[in-house]
Protein backbone atom coordinates (compact mmCIF):
# COMPACT_ATOMS: atom_id res chain seq x y z
CA UNK A 1 0.00 0.00 0.00
CA UNK A 2 1.21 3.91 0.09
CA UNK A 3 2.78 5.46 3.24
CA UNK A 4 0.02 7.25 3.21
CA UNK A 5 -2.37 4.08 3.41
CA UNK A 6 0.05 2.82 5.81
CA UNK A 7 0.68 5.75 8.43
CA UNK A 8 -3.55 6.01 8.49
CA UNK A 9 -2.86 2.48 10.62
CA UNK A 10 -0.83 4.21 13.31
CA UNK A 11 -2.94 6.08 16.23
CA UNK A 12 -2.18 8.66 18.19
CA UNK A 13 -0.49 7.80 21.78
CA UNK A 14 0.89 4.49 20.36
CA UNK A 15 4.60 3.32 21.34
CA UNK A 16 6.59 2.47 17.87
CA UNK A 17 9.69 1.10 17.31
CA UNK A 18 11.55 2.60 13.90
CA UNK A 19 14.61 0.92 12.52
CA UNK A 20 17.99 3.06 11.67
CA UNK A 21 20.94 3.88 13.30
CA UNK A 22 23.44 6.69 12.81
CA UNK A 23 21.36 7.67 9.38
CA UNK A 24 21.41 4.10 8.36
CA UNK A 25 18.62 1.88 7.43
CA UNK A 26 15.26 4.00 8.75
CA UNK A 27 11.88 4.49 6.92
CA UNK A 28 12.14 6.43 4.46
CA UNK A 29 8.58 7.31 3.41
CA UNK A 30 6.29 6.23 6.20
CA UNK A 31 7.29 9.35 8.95
CA UNK A 32 6.52 11.50 6.07
CA UNK A 33 3.53 10.90 5.81
CA UNK A 34 2.89 10.08 9.49
CA UNK A 35 3.71 13.98 10.02
CA UNK A 36 1.44 15.13 7.68
CA UNK A 37 -1.09 13.15 9.35
CA UNK A 38 -0.54 14.83 12.28
CA UNK A 39 -0.61 17.91 10.83
CA UNK A 40 -3.88 17.36 9.91
CA UNK A 41 -5.22 16.05 13.05
CA UNK A 42 -3.90 19.52 14.86
CA UNK A 43 -5.70 21.07 12.61
CA UNK A 44 -8.82 19.80 13.42
CA UNK A 45 -7.56 20.72 17.08
CA UNK A 46 -7.41 17.24 18.00
CA UNK A 47 -3.84 15.79 19.62
CA UNK A 48 -1.58 13.63 18.07
CA UNK A 49 1.44 12.31 19.41
CA UNK A 50 3.23 8.74 19.36
CA UNK A 51 6.19 7.62 20.94
CA UNK A 52 9.40 6.69 18.66
CA UNK A 53 12.01 4.29 19.91
CA UNK A 54 14.84 3.68 17.84
CA UNK A 55 18.20 2.10 17.07
CA UNK A 56 19.76 5.07 17.71
CA UNK A 57 19.65 8.24 15.70
CA UNK A 58 18.20 8.63 12.52
CA UNK A 59 17.65 11.90 9.90
CA UNK A 60 15.71 14.57 8.86
CA UNK A 61 12.95 12.23 7.08
CA UNK A 62 12.26 10.08 10.53
CA UNK A 63 13.09 12.57 13.68
CA UNK A 64 12.97 15.88 11.84
CA UNK A 65 9.84 15.00 10.46
CA UNK A 66 7.68 14.03 13.32
CA UNK A 67 9.81 16.76 15.89
CA UNK A 68 8.88 19.07 13.37
CA UNK A 69 5.20 18.69 13.71
CA UNK A 70 5.14 18.28 17.69
CA UNK A 71 4.35 14.33 17.30
CA UNK A 72 6.68 12.67 19.45
CA UNK A 73 5.99 12.13 23.00
CA UNK A 74 8.66 10.18 23.95
CA UNK A 75 12.00 9.54 22.21
CA UNK A 76 14.63 7.26 23.38
CA UNK A 77 17.42 5.46 23.54
CA UNK A 78 19.69 8.27 21.29
CA UNK A 79 19.33 11.15 19.07
CA UNK A 80 21.24 13.97 17.31
CA UNK A 81 18.27 15.57 15.29
CA UNK A 82 18.41 19.53 15.93
CA UNK A 83 14.78 19.70 16.26
CA UNK A 84 14.06 16.80 18.55
CA UNK A 85 17.20 18.78 20.58
CA UNK A 86 15.46 21.50 20.80
CA UNK A 87 11.78 19.98 21.95
CA UNK A 88 13.74 18.16 24.68
CA UNK A 89 15.53 20.48 25.72
CA UNK A 90 12.51 23.29 25.85
CA UNK A 91 10.51 20.73 28.06
CA UNK A 92 8.07 19.86 24.80
CA UNK A 93 9.24 16.67 24.69
CA UNK A 94 10.08 13.41 26.84
CA UNK A 95 13.76 11.78 26.28
CA UNK A 96 14.99 8.79 27.71
CA UNK A 97 19.05 8.31 27.06
CA UNK A 98 19.76 4.41 27.69
CA UNK A 99 22.31 2.51 26.77
CA UNK A 100 22.14 1.07 23.54
CA UNK A 101 22.73 -2.64 24.97
CA UNK A 102 19.84 -2.57 27.83
CA UNK A 103 17.10 -1.56 25.13
CA UNK A 104 16.21 -4.85 23.73
CA UNK A 105 15.79 -5.98 27.80
CA UNK A 106 13.93 -3.26 28.58
CA UNK A 107 11.91 -3.97 25.99
CA UNK A 108 11.27 -7.65 26.43
CA UNK A 109 10.85 -7.11 30.13
CA UNK A 110 7.84 -4.35 29.46
CA UNK A 111 9.95 -1.33 31.35
CA UNK A 112 9.21 0.98 28.64
CA UNK A 113 5.27 -0.25 28.27
CA UNK A 114 4.22 -2.20 25.44
CA UNK A 115 5.45 -2.29 21.50
CA UNK A 116 2.61 -1.92 19.57
CA UNK A 117 3.69 -1.30 16.42
CA UNK A 118 7.24 -1.66 14.55
CA UNK A 119 7.99 0.41 11.21
CA UNK A 120 11.44 -1.45 9.63
CA UNK A 121 12.97 -1.13 6.88
CA UNK A 122 14.42 -4.00 5.18
CA UNK A 123 15.92 -4.55 1.65
CA UNK A 124 13.97 -7.67 0.73
CA UNK A 125 11.52 -10.16 1.86
CA UNK A 126 11.86 -13.81 0.78
CA UNK A 127 9.32 -16.00 -0.58
CA UNK A 128 9.38 -17.97 2.69
CA UNK A 129 8.78 -15.01 4.39
CA UNK A 130 11.75 -14.09 5.84
CA UNK A 131 13.20 -10.62 5.71
CA UNK A 132 16.63 -9.08 4.12
CA UNK A 133 17.95 -7.06 6.60
CA UNK A 134 19.01 -3.59 5.41
CA UNK A 135 21.98 -1.24 5.67
CA UNK A 136 21.70 -1.36 9.90
CA UNK A 137 20.46 -3.99 12.16
CA UNK A 138 19.86 -2.11 15.45
CA UNK A 139 17.20 -3.03 17.52
CA UNK A 140 15.33 -4.38 14.63
CA UNK A 141 15.01 -8.05 16.00
CA UNK A 142 13.37 -7.04 19.00
CA UNK A 143 10.79 -4.85 17.38
CA UNK A 144 9.97 -7.50 14.83
CA UNK A 145 9.38 -9.75 18.10
CA UNK A 146 7.75 -7.81 20.44
CA UNK A 147 5.67 -5.27 18.36
CA UNK A 148 1.72 -6.14 18.47
CA UNK A 149 1.57 -4.70 14.90
CA UNK A 150 4.51 -4.90 11.96
CA UNK A 151 5.03 -2.18 8.70
CA UNK A 152 7.87 -2.80 6.06
CA UNK A 153 9.22 -0.25 4.17
CA UNK A 154 10.97 -2.47 1.22
CA UNK A 155 13.99 0.00 -0.14
CA UNK A 156 15.03 -1.07 -3.41
CA UNK A 157 17.54 1.49 -3.04
CA UNK A 158 19.53 -0.65 -0.98
CA UNK A 159 22.66 -2.72 -2.73
CA UNK A 160 21.57 -6.64 -3.27
CA UNK A 161 24.87 -7.67 -1.89
CA UNK A 162 23.94 -7.06 1.85
CA UNK A 163 22.13 -10.12 1.46
CA UNK A 164 24.45 -12.75 3.65
CA UNK A 165 26.53 -10.12 5.29
CA UNK A 166 23.97 -9.85 8.34
CA UNK A 167 24.49 -12.07 11.29
CA UNK A 168 20.93 -12.22 13.58
CA UNK A 169 21.14 -13.88 16.72
CA UNK A 170 18.38 -15.89 17.86
CA UNK A 171 20.15 -17.39 21.12
CA UNK A 172 19.28 -14.89 23.69
CA UNK A 173 16.64 -15.51 26.46
CA UNK A 174 15.41 -13.68 29.67
CA UNK A 175 17.21 -14.95 32.98
CA UNK A 176 17.42 -17.60 34.53
CA UNK A 177 17.46 -19.25 30.99
CA UNK A 178 20.65 -17.21 29.76
CA UNK A 179 23.22 -19.09 27.88
CA UNK A 180 26.67 -17.90 26.74
CA UNK A 181 26.59 -16.41 23.44
CA UNK A 182 29.21 -18.36 21.69
CA UNK A 183 30.83 -15.85 19.92
CA UNK A 184 35.16 -16.45 20.70
CA UNK A 185 36.30 -13.60 18.02
CA UNK A 186 35.39 -10.47 16.19
CA UNK A 187 34.45 -12.36 12.81
CA UNK A 188 32.61 -15.19 14.29
CA UNK A 189 29.02 -15.86 12.78
CA UNK A 190 26.64 -17.31 15.12
CA UNK A 191 23.55 -16.41 14.07
CA UNK A 192 21.40 -16.65 10.52
CA UNK A 193 21.29 -13.61 7.69
CA UNK A 194 18.01 -12.93 7.76
CA UNK A 195 15.12 -11.74 10.37
CA UNK A 196 12.37 -14.37 11.17
CA UNK A 197 8.51 -12.53 11.62
CA UNK A 198 5.23 -13.63 12.26
CA UNK A 199 3.24 -13.14 8.99
CA UNK A 200 0.24 -13.09 10.64
CA UNK A 201 1.66 -9.47 12.50
CA UNK A 202 2.48 -7.79 9.29
CA UNK A 203 -0.38 -5.21 8.21
CA UNK A 204 1.39 -3.08 5.70
CA UNK A 205 4.30 -3.44 3.11
CA UNK A 206 5.37 -0.08 1.72
CA UNK A 207 7.90 0.12 -1.56
CA UNK A 208 10.83 2.66 -1.35
CA UNK A 209 13.73 3.79 -3.17
CA UNK A 210 15.31 6.29 -1.10
CA UNK A 211 19.25 6.56 -0.18
CA UNK A 212 20.40 6.70 2.88
CA UNK A 213 21.15 10.12 4.60
CA UNK A 214 24.55 9.75 5.49
CA UNK A 215 26.50 13.04 6.98
CA UNK A 216 30.17 13.96 5.33
CA UNK A 217 33.07 14.36 7.94
CA UNK A 218 34.98 17.12 7.90
CA UNK A 219 38.83 16.19 6.96
CA UNK A 220 41.01 16.23 10.07
CA UNK A 221 42.37 19.05 11.06
CA UNK A 222 45.31 19.98 12.70
CA UNK A 223 43.57 19.28 16.19
CA UNK A 224 42.49 16.30 15.21
CA UNK A 225 45.34 14.45 13.52
CA UNK A 226 47.40 15.63 16.85
CA UNK A 227 44.99 14.10 18.75
CA UNK A 228 45.84 10.90 16.30
CA UNK A 229 49.03 11.35 16.55
CA UNK A 230 48.89 10.79 20.67
CA UNK A 231 46.59 7.52 20.42
CA UNK A 232 49.29 6.20 17.87
CA UNK A 233 51.78 6.65 20.41
CA UNK A 234 50.03 5.25 22.95
CA UNK A 235 48.79 2.21 21.55
CA UNK A 236 52.44 1.36 20.52
CA UNK A 237 53.67 1.61 23.58
CA UNK A 238 51.22 -0.54 25.48
CA UNK A 239 52.56 -3.51 22.22
CA UNK A 240 56.27 -2.24 23.82
CA UNK A 241 55.53 -3.26 27.03
CA UNK A 242 53.84 -6.35 26.37
CA UNK A 243 50.26 -5.76 26.79
CA UNK A 244 48.45 -5.28 23.97
CA UNK A 245 49.75 -7.61 20.55
CA UNK A 246 51.67 -6.79 17.94
CA UNK A 247 48.38 -6.27 16.12
CA UNK A 248 46.18 -4.83 18.80
CA UNK A 249 42.49 -6.12 19.98
CA UNK A 250 39.51 -5.61 18.10
CA UNK A 251 38.72 -1.38 18.22
CA UNK A 252 35.77 0.17 18.77
CA UNK A 253 35.34 3.75 17.75
CA UNK A 254 32.95 6.45 18.62
CA UNK A 255 30.90 8.26 15.86
CA UNK A 256 32.75 11.66 14.61
CA UNK A 257 35.66 13.18 13.15
CA UNK A 258 38.32 13.00 16.01
CA UNK A 259 37.41 9.38 16.01
CA UNK A 260 37.51 9.42 12.43
CA UNK A 261 40.76 10.80 12.58
CA UNK A 262 42.16 8.45 14.61
CA UNK A 263 41.49 5.35 11.83
CA UNK A 264 42.22 7.30 9.40
CA UNK A 265 45.87 7.93 11.63
CA UNK A 266 45.90 4.10 11.80
CA UNK A 267 46.05 3.92 8.13
CA UNK A 268 49.64 4.97 8.01
CA UNK A 269 50.37 3.52 11.56
CA UNK A 270 52.71 0.01 11.96
CA UNK A 271 49.57 -2.15 13.33
CA UNK A 272 48.16 -4.89 10.47
CA UNK A 273 45.65 -7.12 10.83
CA UNK A 274 43.50 -5.34 12.90
CA UNK A 275 39.93 -6.13 13.79
CA UNK A 276 37.15 -4.49 14.97
CA UNK A 277 34.30 -5.16 17.71
CA UNK A 278 32.30 -1.63 17.15
CA UNK A 279 29.16 0.39 16.76
CA UNK A 280 28.96 1.78 13.70
CA UNK A 281 31.67 1.20 10.41
CA UNK A 282 32.97 4.93 9.65
CA UNK A 283 35.16 6.10 6.59
CA UNK A 284 38.32 5.46 8.20
CA UNK A 285 37.95 1.94 9.00
CA UNK A 286 36.41 1.58 5.70
CA UNK A 287 39.98 2.49 4.16
CA UNK A 288 41.24 0.11 7.09
CA UNK A 289 39.28 -2.67 5.70
CA UNK A 290 40.07 -1.48 2.07
CA UNK A 291 43.75 -1.21 2.05
CA UNK A 292 44.31 -5.02 3.85
CA UNK A 293 44.81 -3.12 7.03
CA UNK A 294 41.74 -4.45 8.84
CA UNK A 295 40.88 -7.96 8.09
CA UNK A 296 37.44 -7.76 9.65
CA UNK A 297 34.70 -5.70 11.01
CA UNK A 298 31.94 -6.09 12.90
CA UNK A 299 29.12 -3.49 14.13
CA UNK A 300 25.38 -3.11 13.81
CA UNK A 301 25.58 -0.09 11.28
CA UNK A 302 27.11 1.54 8.73
CA UNK A 303 28.11 5.44 9.32
CA UNK A 304 29.68 6.65 6.36
CA UNK A 305 29.66 9.89 4.31
CA UNK A 306 28.27 10.22 0.92
CA UNK A 307 31.43 9.67 -1.20
CA UNK A 308 32.42 6.47 1.18
CA UNK A 309 28.76 4.85 0.73
CA UNK A 310 28.81 5.18 -3.02
CA UNK A 311 32.40 3.32 -2.87
CA UNK A 312 31.09 0.61 -0.80
CA UNK A 313 27.95 0.15 -3.02
CA UNK A 314 29.89 0.15 -5.65
CA UNK A 315 32.36 -2.95 -4.66
CA UNK A 316 30.02 -4.66 -1.71
CA UNK A 317 29.89 -7.88 -2.55
CA UNK A 318 34.00 -7.33 -2.21
CA UNK A 319 33.50 -7.03 1.90
CA UNK A 320 30.92 -9.09 2.25
CA UNK A 321 32.75 -11.78 4.09
CA UNK A 322 35.35 -9.02 6.21
CA UNK A 323 32.28 -7.00 7.75
CA UNK A 324 29.58 -8.37 9.53
CA UNK A 325 26.19 -6.39 10.68
CA UNK A 326 24.56 -7.54 13.87
CA UNK A 327 21.78 -6.60 16.32
CA UNK A 328 23.19 -3.76 18.64
CA UNK A 329 22.18 -5.87 22.04
CA UNK A 330 24.84 -8.12 20.37
CA UNK A 331 27.65 -5.38 19.22
CA UNK A 332 27.44 -3.38 22.50
CA UNK A 333 27.16 -6.41 24.78
CA UNK A 334 29.09 -5.97 27.77
CA UNK A 335 30.10 -9.63 28.37
CA UNK A 336 31.36 -10.06 24.94
CA UNK A 337 33.30 -6.50 24.99
CA UNK A 338 34.72 -7.42 28.79
CA UNK A 339 35.98 -10.98 26.83
CA UNK A 340 37.12 -9.62 23.81
CA UNK A 341 39.20 -7.10 25.26
CA UNK A 342 38.69 -4.19 23.15
CA UNK A 343 40.01 -0.95 22.59
CA UNK A 344 37.29 1.48 23.28
CA UNK A 345 38.20 5.11 21.80
CA UNK A 346 35.17 7.56 22.38
CA UNK A 347 34.49 11.25 22.40
CA UNK A 348 33.62 13.59 25.14
CA UNK A 349 31.79 16.81 25.99
CA UNK A 350 34.24 17.74 28.91
CA UNK A 351 36.32 15.97 31.42
CA UNK A 352 37.17 16.99 35.04
CA UNK A 353 40.27 16.82 36.27
CA UNK A 354 39.93 13.60 38.16
CA UNK A 355 38.43 11.87 35.28
CA UNK A 356 34.99 11.80 35.66
CA UNK A 357 33.38 12.59 31.74
CA UNK A 358 30.37 14.19 30.90
CA UNK A 359 29.50 12.98 27.20
CA UNK A 360 25.56 13.98 27.05
CA UNK A 361 24.97 17.56 28.45
CA UNK A 362 25.85 21.02 27.95
CA UNK A 363 26.05 23.16 31.03
CA UNK A 364 24.98 19.82 32.99
CA UNK A 365 20.87 20.50 32.04
CA UNK A 366 20.60 20.72 28.08
CA UNK A 367 21.14 17.65 25.63
CA UNK A 368 23.39 17.07 23.25
CA UNK A 369 22.76 13.83 22.07
CA UNK A 370 22.86 10.81 24.46
CA UNK A 371 25.09 8.42 25.45
CA UNK A 372 24.91 6.09 23.20
CA UNK A 373 27.20 2.87 23.39
CA UNK A 374 29.75 4.75 25.01
CA UNK A 375 29.13 3.46 28.30
CA UNK A 376 28.67 -0.09 27.23
CA UNK A 377 32.02 -0.23 25.94
CA UNK A 378 33.80 2.17 28.21
CA UNK A 379 33.20 0.31 31.54
CA UNK A 380 34.14 -3.30 30.28
CA UNK A 381 37.20 -2.39 27.50
CA UNK A 382 40.45 -3.99 28.31
CA UNK A 383 41.16 -0.20 27.34
CA UNK A 384 38.89 2.67 28.22
CA UNK A 385 40.13 5.61 25.82
CA UNK A 386 38.51 8.75 25.52
CA UNK A 387 39.74 11.76 23.13
CA UNK A 388 38.87 15.51 22.73
CA UNK A 389 40.42 18.73 21.78
CA UNK A 390 41.03 20.56 24.88
CA UNK A 391 39.28 23.52 23.91
CA UNK A 392 36.02 24.31 22.16
CA UNK A 393 34.01 27.04 20.78
CA UNK A 394 36.98 29.06 19.41
CA UNK A 395 39.60 28.20 22.47
CA UNK A 396 36.48 30.09 24.58
CA UNK A 397 35.60 26.95 26.66
CA UNK A 398 37.87 24.67 28.03
CA UNK A 399 36.76 21.30 27.29
CA UNK A 400 38.87 20.18 31.07
CA UNK A 401 37.22 21.72 33.94
CA UNK A 402 37.75 21.46 38.11
CA UNK A 403 34.17 19.20 38.20
CA UNK A 404 31.95 17.90 35.14
CA UNK A 405 28.76 19.64 35.33
CA UNK A 406 27.10 16.02 34.34
CA UNK A 407 28.39 12.71 34.28
CA UNK A 408 28.03 9.92 32.33
CA UNK A 409 31.09 7.93 32.98
CA UNK A 410 32.91 8.17 36.31
CA UNK A 411 36.30 8.03 37.28
CA UNK A 412 36.51 4.44 37.45
CA UNK A 413 35.15 3.99 33.95
CA UNK A 414 37.83 6.47 32.44
CA UNK A 415 41.53 4.76 31.88
CA UNK A 416 42.91 7.11 29.27
CA UNK A 417 42.28 11.02 28.23
CA UNK A 418 43.91 12.15 25.07
CA UNK A 419 43.68 15.57 23.55
CA UNK A 420 46.01 17.47 21.23
CA UNK A 421 47.99 18.75 24.23
CA UNK A 422 48.92 14.78 25.15
CA UNK A 423 47.98 11.89 27.21
CA UNK A 424 47.04 10.98 30.48
CA UNK A 425 47.22 7.49 31.19
CA UNK A 426 44.86 7.05 34.53
CA UNK A 427 45.67 3.74 35.24
CA UNK A 428 46.73 2.75 39.20
CA UNK A 429 46.33 6.69 40.02
CA UNK A 430 44.76 8.04 43.21
CA UNK A 431 42.54 11.00 42.30
CA UNK A 432 45.32 13.74 43.58
CA UNK A 433 47.65 11.71 41.18
CA UNK A 434 45.27 12.02 38.33
CA UNK A 435 44.47 15.68 38.45
CA UNK A 436 48.09 16.45 38.24
CA UNK A 437 48.32 14.13 35.27
CA UNK A 438 45.21 15.36 33.56
CA UNK A 439 46.12 19.00 33.84
CA UNK A 440 49.53 18.83 32.49
CA UNK A 441 49.23 16.56 29.80
CA UNK A 442 45.75 17.61 28.73
CA UNK A 443 44.86 21.02 29.78
CA UNK A 444 45.08 24.19 27.27
CA UNK A 445 47.67 25.96 27.79
CA UNK A 446 45.08 29.32 28.31
CA UNK A 447 43.74 27.16 31.20
CA UNK A 448 46.32 25.08 32.53
CA UNK A 449 47.47 28.00 35.36
CA UNK A 450 43.89 28.51 36.80
CA UNK A 451 43.35 24.72 37.06
CA UNK A 452 46.26 24.10 39.09
CA UNK A 453 45.50 27.18 41.22
CA UNK A 454 41.58 25.80 41.67
CA UNK A 455 43.76 22.41 42.47
CA UNK A 456 46.01 24.00 45.52
CA UNK A 457 43.41 25.62 47.05
CA UNK A 458 40.77 22.63 46.99
CA UNK A 459 43.64 20.57 48.26
CA UNK A 460 44.34 23.16 51.25
CA UNK A 461 40.37 24.04 51.94
CA UNK A 462 38.81 21.37 50.76
CA UNK A 463 36.64 19.52 54.08
CA UNK A 464 38.31 16.14 52.38
CA UNK A 465 41.61 15.60 50.60
CA UNK A 466 40.49 12.28 48.72
CA UNK A 467 39.01 13.75 45.80
CA UNK A 468 39.90 17.92 47.16
CA UNK A 469 37.07 19.94 45.89
CA UNK A 470 35.66 23.69 46.84
CA UNK A 471 32.12 22.97 45.80
CA UNK A 472 30.83 26.55 45.93
CA UNK A 473 33.78 26.90 43.24
CA UNK A 474 33.78 24.45 41.19
CA UNK A 475 31.69 25.73 38.32
CA UNK A 476 33.37 28.89 38.24
CA UNK A 477 34.51 28.41 34.53
CA UNK A 478 31.20 27.82 33.43
CA UNK A 479 29.46 30.41 35.30
CA UNK A 480 32.56 32.98 34.14
CA UNK A 481 31.90 32.22 30.46
CA UNK A 482 28.01 32.43 30.49
CA UNK A 483 28.74 35.77 32.26
CA UNK A 484 31.86 36.97 30.16
CA UNK A 485 33.30 35.03 27.74
CA UNK A 486 33.26 34.76 24.06
CA UNK A 487 36.92 33.98 22.65
CA UNK A 488 40.08 32.09 23.66
CA UNK A 489 41.67 36.45 24.08
CA UNK A 490 38.57 37.13 27.03
CA UNK A 491 39.10 33.74 28.60
CA UNK A 492 42.56 34.10 28.78
CA UNK A 493 41.96 37.67 30.73
CA UNK A 494 39.21 36.08 33.04
CA UNK A 495 41.47 33.60 34.39
CA UNK A 496 43.04 36.19 36.59
CA UNK A 497 39.76 36.90 37.70
CA UNK A 498 38.68 33.59 38.40
CA UNK A 499 41.99 33.07 40.06
CA UNK A 500 41.71 36.26 42.28
CA UNK A 501 38.07 35.37 43.53
CA UNK A 502 39.39 31.71 44.20
CA UNK A 503 41.57 33.50 46.58
CA UNK A 504 39.62 35.26 48.29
Amino acid sequence: MSAEEAAALIPSGVNVGMSGFTGAGYPKVLPAALARRIVAANERGERFKISVWTGASTAPELDGALAMVDGIEMRLPYQSDPTCRKRINAGEMEYIDIHLSHVAQFVWLGFLGKLDIAVVEVSGILPDGRLIPSSSVGNNKTWLDRADKIILEVNAWQNPALEGMHDIYYGTALPPHRKPIPLIHPQDRIGEPYFRVDLDKVIAVVETNHPDRNSPFSPPDETSRRISGHVLEFLQHEVKKGRLPESLLPLQSGVGNVANAVMAGLEGGPFENLTAYTEVLQDGMLELLKSGKMVSASATSFSLSPDALTELNADLASYKDRIILRPQEISNHPELIRRLGVIAMNGLIEADIYGNVNSTHIRGTSIMNGIGGSGDFARNALVSIFMTPSSAKGGAISCIVPMASHVDHTEHDVQVIITEQGVADLRGLSPKQRAKVIIENCAHPTFKPVLKDYCARALEFSPGRHTPHLLEQAFMFMSNWDANATTQEAWSADTVVQADAWKK
